[in-house]
């Protein structure tokens, strides 16, 4: 199929952007450490985020003992076990934005961290075979060797191979189900998962990002950041929010949301690498593309969407909106950093 027909099937509306000055569009990108991450000062994020860290961090420990093969199973682990230090450390945005969403619908926190352990799973698999050499040959992962160059490339393929089908059982074996989580939903929930990482999500936007799509222009770019990033985000709140019973039209708001934040996060980060303040990213072409100036006016754009979307939640449900009213500062800031919960081997 064509790179052209494969835009069409994944359609989406790039922003337009108000004519704003370039110098007031980037502060926020730079703000300090100690720039203000919350909503509320009644709510702290880091402190949220950090407890929620530790039960993941937990919930994963115990899903992935060494057994044997244990090469497939060490390689595992080193994927989704960051190391140590201010680099190595594990934002697990992914398993926040879940619980999260199912927290804000008033399900317990229990319902959802089967699935919140399922999706870092998934997640680190996606970067397992995002850092190969036939894809962006990435020798370094979160300040450290890539699962590829500690591994092999043999080792790092079957550790993400293993990790996929492991987030799946994972979910079906701990999740308490049929109370509170129906059987019902529990099957939607692992067909979000597929479908996510499938040949219409992750994957169609690795594809597009091999085929040059970041060259081409705007719009091709910004579909490429929505299937490879923004998917993850949306999934994660989408099955938040299954789990947490959320009615038709929560659902779809949390999904924009996560898709939002997706988007968002990572354009954020291309910004931070490309103005000094974060790590070298291989996808810098992102930057070349929208060019800077560009680049931040759809931040704006971006996080505004993500607050009207958390702000549909705030007369329902008050102070619960917060965790992810808050995370699109933070997206945005990044205003304080996270340390893992433990050191794993």
């Amino acid at each position: 199929m064509a790179l052209s027909s494969l835009f069409a099937t994944f359609p989406l509306p790039v922003p337009k952007m108000p004519d704003t000055s370039k110098s007031s569009r980037f502060l926020p990108i730079r703000a300090s450490a100690a720039a203000a991450a919350t909503a509320s000062p009644s709510f702290d994020l880091r402190r949220y985020w950090t407890s929620l860290i530790s039960e993941v961090e937990g919930e994963l420990d115990a899903a992935m003992p060494i057994r044997p093969p244990e090469s497939i199973h060490n390689a595992m682990r080193h994927a989704v076990f960051p190391g140590a230090g201010k680099e190595g450390s594990a934002k697990r945005a992914p398993p926040v934005l879940c619980v999260a969403a199912c927290e804000l619908l008033g399900a317990p926190r229990a319902a959802a961290l089967p699935t919140a352990a399922a999706l870092e799973m998934l997640h680190a698999a996606s970067l397992v075979h995002d850092d190969l050499p036939c894809f962006d040959a990435a020798p370094t992962r979160r300040g450290r060797p890539s699962t590829h160059a500690a591994y092999g490339t043999d080792m790092a393929v079957l550790a993400g191979d293993a990790l996929f089908p492991l987030a799946y059982t994972h979910v079906i074996a701990h999740t308490p189900s049929p109370d509170p989580v129906p059987h019902a939903v529990l099957l939607r929930v692992l067909a979000e998962l597929a479908r996510t990482v499938g040949s219409t999500g992750m994957a169609a936007g690795q594809f597009l990002d091999l085929a040059g799509a970041t060259a081409l222009g705007e719009a091709e770019v910004m579909q490429v950041l929505t299937k490879k990033f923004g998917e993850m985000a949306e999934c994660s709140a989408a099955c938040g929010a299954m789990l947490g019973g959320a009615g038709p039209d929560e659902e779809a708001a949390l999904r924009r949301y996560g898709r939002t934040i997706g988007v968002l996060y990572e354009l954020v980060d291309d910004i931070r690498s490309a103005s000094g303040n974060g790590k070298m990213r291989s996808n810098a072409s992102v930057l070349r593309a929208l060019g800077m100036d560009r680049a931040l006016g759809i931040v704006e754009e971006l996080k505004a969407q993500a607050k009207t979307e958390a702000e549909r939640f705030g007369d329902k449900y008050g102070d619960r909106v917060l965790p992810l009213y808050s995370f699109v500062d933070y997206a945005v800031e990044r205003g304080f950093e996270l340390q893992d919960a433990a050191a794993r081997p």
